[in-house]
């Protein structure tokens, strides 16, 4: 938890990167490391699979709920997916974020674009690039079970998401595990301390000096 004695408006955080990348992993080890973070639940028009509940794997809505809040702009980013919509929820994140909560955000560019649009204050971004396409490669064939033609689609995907870079805040070579782990983790740590996520942080100051 944060040792500061001020409350804090929460982080909203995303990582993306191309498939093979390791931003899953990442996000996993942040958030096994963070008590203050949390995975963004979506929304999805798709039925629940065996074992998954509602409101803990998903928000499950039916394709009219879903357009709905698409409608009453309560949705912070969405897209369609084979014929599936998925989007996040704008009101749990906004509770989190004025509770002092982090929020993490699997998304790829594009979702990101569209909660930068919305939550331009709250936002800090990360882009994960691989060491080199030939290691991307590499990484991709270690799962074994892709076809040729589907290494090659996943490489052609890969590039196309590389090429929006530049649309985040810090971008990261994902070349040691556990090194780029650490830099998402100060990235994180240096966000909470922004002072725009220190709404107290006037009065406090101005304490300090009322008392010198």
């Amino acid at each position: 938890m944060s040792s500061s004695p001020l409350p804090r408006r929460g982080v909203c955080m995303v990582i993306a990167a191309a498939s093979g990348v390791g931003k899953s992993s990442v996000s996993r080890a942040l958030l096994d490391s963070e008590p203050d973070l949390a995975l963004s639940v979506s929304a999805t028009t798709r039925a629940p699979r065996a074992g998954e509940e509602d409101g803990v794997h998903y928000h499950f809505r039916s394709m009219e709920q879903f357009l709905a809040m698409v409608a009453a702009d309560e949705m912070l980013e969405h897209a369609e997916v084979f014929g599936r919509r998925y989007g996040t929820p704008r009101g749990p994140v906004e509770a989190a974020l004025r509770a002092g909560r982090d929020v993490l955000f699997d998304i790829d560019w594009q979702g990101h674009r569209q909660v930068k649009a919305r939550l331009p204050q709250d936002l800090v971004s990360i882009f994960l690039l691989p060491p080199s396409l030939a290691e991307l490669e590499r990484r991709l064939r270690g799962r074994g079970t892709d076809s040729e033609a589907e290494v090659a689609k996943r490489m052609a995907a890969a590039q196309a998401e590389i090429s929006h870079w530049d649309e985040f805040d810090h971008v990261l070579v994902n070349d040691d595990f556990a090194g780029t782990v650490e830099q998402v983790r100060a990235i994180l740590r240096a966000a909470r301390s922004a002072r725009r996520r220190q709404p107290g942080l006037e009065g406090f100051v101005a304490g300090l000096l009322a008392t010198a």
